[in-house]
This record gives structure tokens, C-alpha cells and sequence, in this order.
């Protein structure tokens, strides 16, 4: 397996491959690049194809980080707010309408608990590298992610999902939640007693 392969697979991998390299390089340069332009400068959704980003009408209000950009399919009509970060070592899919809030970030990597396997050390021909690996995040469609959220490796958000702001999400959420907190729990169904409908007070 190349390491390219390894770290998709969620194996342990070397980041100083030189195709991983220049893969998150070339990302980091183009997130630059897209981050300096104004939000109606069509030249913006050119650079997430460039990125290798997988979208249909998603908006990115900027700035935006990705480690790779080429691993993360996103859907339809999806919207992030100020500060998106997607360290997409693993497989990222983002489905259609979901919203994101400032400063939400999405991270793919984990790195081995114990300071003895985490520590960074040099292979044979000198170079520094240290191990890590990566699980894919996917969520739903017609999620809100609100502002301050962070969202670990190996999480799937369920479709219609609402995560509050500050959370961090460390296990699966099913559909149709609310959930919130330091980790990240389920609070509550989302039901149609929370339709706009019955509440003309908002109105």
C-alpha cells in the first residue's frame, strides 16, 4: 500500500510522503488563495475544483482550511460560516443543506495516546516524521452544525441533526437530534412540536 493508501484506510502512515506532501501543500495553497479573494469573485468556486472538492452549490463564506480538500464530498445547497477547518485525512462527506456556524472544525486525524508510540522520531535517512492515523466523519443531510463545534475522527452525524454551539463530538449522533455539550450527548428528538407552525411568536 502506498501511504496515500494507509492513511485512507485509517492504517498508520508516514505524513512526510512525499505525495502526501505535496497533496497538502498544494491545498494549503489554494485555501490561501481562495481566503484572499472577496466572496463574489467567481473565481472562488474554480479553486474548490482545484482543490478536488466534491460540491453542487456548496458556499463557503471563508476562510476556509483543508489538509487535502480532495478527500471531502460535499452536498447540495450546504453553507459554512467563517473559520471552516477540514483536516480531511480520512474520507469527509458533508451531505446536502447542512449548516455550518463560525468557527466549526472537522478532524479526521488521531494521533496514539501513549507519548512513546506519539513523539515524533527519524527514519532511516534522517527525516522527522511520527505516526498517526485517521477515521472518516460523515454527516447527513440537513444538519446545523452551530459556531464552536468540533467533530472527531470516526463520527457520523444523522440526517436532520441540530449539534449546539460549543460541542465536541466524540461518538455518533442518530437522526432527528439535538444534541450538545463537552462531549457532545443527545438531548432531545427533534419532533414536529418544534415547527415553526406552532410557534407565530417567532413571527
Amino acid at each position: 500500500m502506498t501511504e496515500k493508501e494507509k492513511m485512507l484506510a485509517g492504517k498508520i502512515y508516514d505524513p512526510t510522503d512525499a505525495e502526501l506532501v505535496f497533496l497538502r501543500q498544494r491545498a494549503h495553497r489554494l485555501c490561501l488563495e481562495y481566503n484572499s479573494l472577496p466572496e463574489t469573485d467567481e473565481r472562488r468556486p474554480e479553486i474548490l475544483r482545484e482543490l478536488g472538492i466534491i460540491c453542487d452549490s456548496a458556499v463557503f463564506q471563508g476562510p476556509v482550511q483543508f489538509d487535502y480538500g480532495c478527500f471531502t464530498t460535499i452536498g447540495a445547497n450546504t453553507f459554512a460560516n467563517f473559520n471552516f477547518t477540514c483536516l480531511d485525512c480520512c474520507p469527509v462527506a458533508i451531505g446536502e443543506n447542512v449548516f455550518f456556524g463560525p468557527n466549526v472544525s472537522i478532524l479526521t486525524p488521531i494521533h496514539p495516546l501513549r507519548w512513546q508510540d506519539r513523539n515524533v522520531y527519524l527514519k532511516s535517512d534522517g527525516t522527522a516524521t511520527d505516526r498517526e492515523y485517521a477515521r472518516p466523519i460523515t454527516i447527513g443531510n440537513n444538519c446545523w452544525i452551530a459556531g464552536n463545534v468540533t467533530i472527531c475522527g470516526g463520527v457520523t452525524i444523522g440526517e436532520g441533526s441540530v449539534i449546539g454551539a460549543g460541542s465536541v463530538v466524540t461518538r455518533d449522533i442518530p437522526p432527528n437530534s439535538l444534541a450538545a455539550g463537552v462531549p457532545c450527548r443527545v438531548i432531545r428528538r427533534i419532533t414536529q412540536d418544534d415547527s415553526l407552525e406552532i410557534h407565530p411568536e417567532l413571527f
